[in-house]
């Protein structure tokens, strides 16, 4: 994924379809109006742009990021699907998708494209920190590459959950048919072509059939 710089001093009165303009491809960098984009300030034009999905970097960055494409989404989707299916078996924690904002240790706010919070983490939260960006760190998040997106930035990505405190997480790259496992405290695993991806001790009992991802 790559980014834009741009000097937002006026951001207030840009809307995200405007920046949208600017962008060579899929992401844009803006530095925010004072010191850094507050969390009210990011939700506010969430809520006003339903149709892109905003992070923010530990710089106080804005990230902006359109939708994805039919393949990518489908994929995604199938992810999604099967941790959902499992969670509601097992009923050990919550599962989100990628509009989700997760507010981490170093001020950033990220998306995983699927993340996981067991339960006794999740309900340790109070009602208004649950119904804002969560200041909570996944217990597990997932990534899913797509064509456009930069194999750098999605490293850095991982690099920044697991330094935040994520138990588990995986990298999936459809194009490479490849999938990078990174584990709290433990260099980064690489598969190739693996047929599944195993919850592990994280997520016990929870298989995730690739078949139809990479």
């Amino acid at each position: 994924m790559k980014s834009l710089g741009l000097t937002a001093t006026i951001l207030s009165n840009v809307t995200a379809q405007q920046l949208l303009l600017f962008m060579p491809s899929y992401a844009i960098a803006t530095t925010s109006l004072i010191d850094k984009l507050t969390d009210e300030k990011l939700l506010a034009l969430s809520s006003e742009n339903p149709d892109l999905r905003f992070e923010r970097n530990a710089e106080g960055k804005l990230i902006i990021m359109p939708p994805t494409g039919g393949t990518t989404g489908n994929k995604n989707s199938d992810l999604l699907i099967q941790i959902g299916i499992w969670n509601r078996q097992q009923k050990l924690g919550f599962v989100f998708d990628s509009s989700t904002g997760f507010r981490l240790p170093n001020s950033a706010v990220r998306s995983p494209d699927v993340s996981w919070v067991s339960n006794d983490r999740w309900n340790s939260l109070t009602e208004q920190e649950k119904e804002k960006f969560p200041p909570i760190v996944p217990d597990f998040v997932l990534e899913l590459m797509s064509k456009s997106d930069n194999n750098r930035d999605a490293i850095d990505k991982m690099v920044e959950y697991m330094s935040c405190g994520v138990k588990l997480g995986w990298l999936i790259i459809p194009q490479q048919k490849q999938v990078e496992i990174y584990r709290l405290g433990q260099d980064k695993q690489i598969l190739d072509n693996p047929s599944s991806l195993s919850g592990e001790g994280i997520m016990p009992n929870l298989v995730v059939d690739l078949a139809d991802v990479l």
